[in-house]
């Protein structure tokens, strides 16, 4: 692995769960992390994520699903 990082990307969603989605910044959003090889090949995207989610819950969601982390990230 390269290098991982997390994103918010704009999200329309129902009225009834948009205070989930509502993140730090403006409207509302989801959580998006995508690791990279070094030659910035990508390697693994998790999109979905409420925008109010923290980036240690996403990415505790990717440790459990599949990708292998280095010891110590």
């Amino acid at each position: 692995m390269g290098a991982i990082d997390g994103t918010h990307v704009p999200a329309n969603v129902p009225v009834e769960i948009q205070g989930k989605f509502r993140g730090r910044k403006e409207g509302t959003t989801q959580n998006v992390l995508a690791p990279i090889t070094f030659d910035l090949k990508f390697i693994y995207v998790l999109a979905g994520w409420e925008g109010s989610a923290h980036d240690s819950g996403v990415l505790g969601d990717v440790r459990t699903n599949g990708l292998k982390i280095l010891e110590g990230i």
